[in-house]
């Protein structure tokens, strides 16, 4: 038998070995009871429970087999434990304790063994000492060991917080959309920090107004990611759906207090973290673990909270501005016509697209404005600049459009009108102390700039496109605007247009060909003391007439030259109707229903008028032509099968011939036409006929109160009250007065023919 510490050292952990069992159950129970953190969770305590038992089994293994303590190494999952230790968030200090603590217990077993073993003092004393040291030394090496493997972890997770951290600011919040950046927030947090992640919105967040008292805690599910598709649990909500927080749930706690909150469950670990954003609580996130139910620790808190703090920074940005932008397309698609008006002139199709949410809602519009005459007004324009401030100047032009129209100006006059009115807003702007672009705007872009309307971006000036004023010439107050206005004659065949700064139409002729018509470029609106140029062109029945935006050319894909290109190629091609058209043309030019700028397109296919439908008379100035001229209206009226209106129209024509020939200069014109009657319902206002009469005179009628005793003037009163509308348009020299009889009259005016 040895009888040297060593040899009793060994004796000892062999005798000890077979209560080994007994000995890992009574460090269990020291730890249990000392270092209650090693046994919070299933998970932790079996990792904690293995590693007693491997510790045991080593130490005894080895003393037993005579190692010193060099060569008494450590379980060899000990340094991988460690590491686990620190991913759950144990402080070092819990893991070293224990180490002692387990080597305590151990020690005072084989202690415990000497006295059976020996009854000598001395050696006994040499063991003890030479135990302690063996203790002292391999908890000193594990220790080591543990904490450079924990040291290690701790960084590394160090590392990974910072890194998911800064790819949340950078991968959450990329555009300006609820959904999408409450998505990116669900899966980022999916792909390392959870394994289902869900967000739920306040729905009054969501719809932008103030929450009813019982619609506290509705919320509306509005993203949703998991670590693998199909591996957890499907959640009870789906997205988009609506539910209600009870009270007392950690969600309304959270929305509550705007505290966050942690559970964990037999299969789960749950974090529940409110999205505020500038001292409004938005909704909330959960955060979810099931594949390894471990709890959130302190520091996966404070992630979850600051990836959180984040994305609802982002959120309410959204929100801000999906509400702006909503509020500016109900401003636009209110300053926009709902329906063109209904004329006989042409067939009309007409589209708005705005633009996608970087860009925002732009200034871009159309109209279709119905004139005396069978003539019919073609607009579309373009103002500079995104969000509710172009939105508003758009309908103010708009209406500036209809009101210079109603008074029959020439294109090349009425821009030049226009022009006054965009340098007035210009003045005004520049004005204003405070302007306050609002929100989803963006700046302006000059006219002249590379990227003004009418400009190719940058480009220079392609097919279609003005090469500008000079670039440095903007409009005061960055506001300015293109426009195209056309007027198309049914009577004559022709259309007059003039443009300032806007991109060239596109006819397609009737041999089904396609090119741009050649306009005199004109400035942009806004600049000032520079003319406009009107052009008549024939426009025969069955071409095609396209106005349209720089916003329809200028895709991500291609350039203005290419989308001109495209344009005519899909032009030339047969449609089943104009509205098809409109829609082949936005198919073929802009892939996805949210281009990059907004859009504006009208297709306007011309109508004329034979001479079976316009009647013509020259007249003397003398007042006994005024009896033929009745005389003749009515033969034309019977011809027309319109006795109906022969009455009212026979009065009317007497008044507007009178006052020609005792006003007026010669010649003397009378002309009535017989517009197409576009399709109406059978409830429909009656069949029109439009009187005109035209002098060289420069003198306008006007209507005016009649004196009791006044012999005249009443005669517009009259033509007033038989008219369902009538006015003077200008001409080069002279005026034409006109009427539109439709039998009914203007409302609130009683039939006269009533009666008779």
């Amino acid at each position: 038998m040895d009888g040297t510490a060593d040899g009793l050292v060994s004796r000892a952990a062999r005798a000890l070995a077979p209560r080994a069992d007994e000995l890992i159950t009574d460090v269990a129970g020291c730890l249990r009871a000392e270092v209650p953190e090693l046994w919070v969770d299933p998970e932790l305590a079996r990792m904690t429970s293995q590693n007693i038992a491997e510790h045991v089994a080593g130490v005894l293994g080895g003393l037993e087999a005579g190692l010193g303590p060099r060569s008494l190494e450590p379980p060899p999952a000990h340094v991988d434990r460690a590491r686990r230790l620190a991913r759950r968030g144990v402080p070092v200090t819990v893991m070293l304790r224990a180490h002692r603590l387990g080597e305590g217990v151990i020690l005072d077993g084989l202690l415990a063994e000497l006295p059976r073993l020996t009854d000598d003092p001395g050696l006994v004393d040499a063991v003890a000492r030479r135990l302690l040291a063996l203790s002292t030394r391999y908890v000193d090496r594990i220790g080591e060991q543990g904490i450079l493997a924990f040291q290690e972890e701790r960084d590394r997770r160090l590392q990974w917080r910072m890194s998911l951290v800064n790819e949340a600011g950078l991968r959450v919040g990329t555009a300006l959309d609820i959904a999408r950046t409450t998505q990116e927030l669900a899966d980022l947090a999916a792909e390392d920090f959870a394994d289902l992640v869900t967000v739920d919105l306040l729905d009054s967040v969501v719809r932008g107004h103030a929450p009813r008292a019982a619609e506290r805690f509705l919320l509306r599910r509005v993203a949703q990611g998991t670590y693998a598709p199909g591996g957890a649990p499907e959640p009870a909500v789906k997205v988009q759906e609506l539910h209600s927080c009870p009270d007392g749930s950690p969600a309304a706690r959270a929305l509550a207090t705007g505290r966050p909150a942690r559970h964990t469950a037999a299969d789960r670990a749950t974090l529940v973290v409110p999205l505020t954003a500038r001292g409004t609580t938005l909704g909330v996130a959960r955060f979810s673990r099931h594949r390894d139910p471990a709890r959130f620790d302190d520091e996966d808190l404070l992630l979850a909270q600051e990836i959180a703090a984040r994305a609802a920074v982002a959120v309410d940005n959204a929100c801000r501005y999906t509400h702006a932008r909503a509020t500016a397309l109900t401003l636009q698609h209110s300053l926009l016509p709902r329906r063109t008006a209904e004329q006989s002139a042409a067939e009309v199709a007409c589209r708005y697209l705005p633009a996608d949410g970087r860009a925002g809602v732009g200034g871009d519009w159309y109209d279709v404005i119905p004139l005396s005459g069978a003539r019919v007004a073609l607009v579309v324009g373009d103002v500079v600049g995104h969000g509710i401030h172009a939105a508003a100047t758009m309908g103010r032009l708009r209406t500036a459009v209809r009101t210079l129209a109603d008074i029959d100006l020439p294109p090349d006059e009425l821009l030049t009108h226009l022009d006054d009115v965009v340098i007035r807003l210009s003045a005004e702007a520049a004005a204003d102390p405070d302007p306050d672009p609002g929100p989803g705007s963006r700046p302006a872009r000059g006219p002249g700039s590379a990227r003004g309307p009418g400009s190719a971006r940058g480009l220079g000036p392609g097919p279609g496109l003005d090469p500008g004023p000079d670039p440095g010439a903007a409009p005061a107050g960055d506001i300015g605007a293109t426009c195209l206005y056309a007027v198309y004659d049914a009577v004559a065949g022709r259309c007059s247009l003039a443009r300032a700064g806007h991109v060239l139409p596109t006819v397609v002729h009737r041999d089904g060909s396609a090119d741009l018509l050649d306009l005199p470029p004109g400035p942009p609106l806004g600049l000032g003391g520079l003319p406009f140029e009107a052009v008549e062109t024939d426009l025969p029945e069955g071409s095609l007439l396209a106005l349209y935006t720089d916003g329809l050319l200028e895709g991500h894909d291609h350039d203005v030259e290419a989308g001109l290109a495209a344009l005519r190629e899909v032009l030339v091609r047969p449609a089943a109707s104009l509205e098809a058209a409109c829609d082949t043309v936005l198919q073929a030019l802009l892939p996805t229903d949210r281009p990059h700028d907004d859009v504006a397109l009208l297709l306007a296919r011309p109508r004329t008028l034979g001479a079976d439908r316009v009647a013509v008379w020259d007249l003397a100035p003398d007042p006994a032509a005024v009896a033929p001229a009745r005389a003749g209206v009515a033969r034309q009226l019977t011809a027309w099968d319109l006795e109906d209106l022969a009455f009212s129209a026979e009065l009317v024509v007497s008044e507007l011939v009178t006052n020609a020939i005792r006003y007026g200069s010669p010649p003397v014109r009378l002309r009535l036409i017989l517009p197409r009657t576009p399709d109406r319902p059978a409830d429909g206002p009656a069949r029109a006929v439009l009187c005109e009469v035209s002098d060289a005179g420069g003198a306008v009628p006007h209507l005016r109160r009649a004196r009791t005793f006044d012999e005249g003037g009443r005669g517009l009163l009259l033509v007033a009250q038989l008219a369902a509308r009538w006015g003077t348009r200008h001409a080069r020299h002279g005026k034409t007065v006109w009427a539109e009889l439709t039998g009914t009259g203007p409302p609130g005016f009683p039939d006269l023919t009533a009666g008779l």
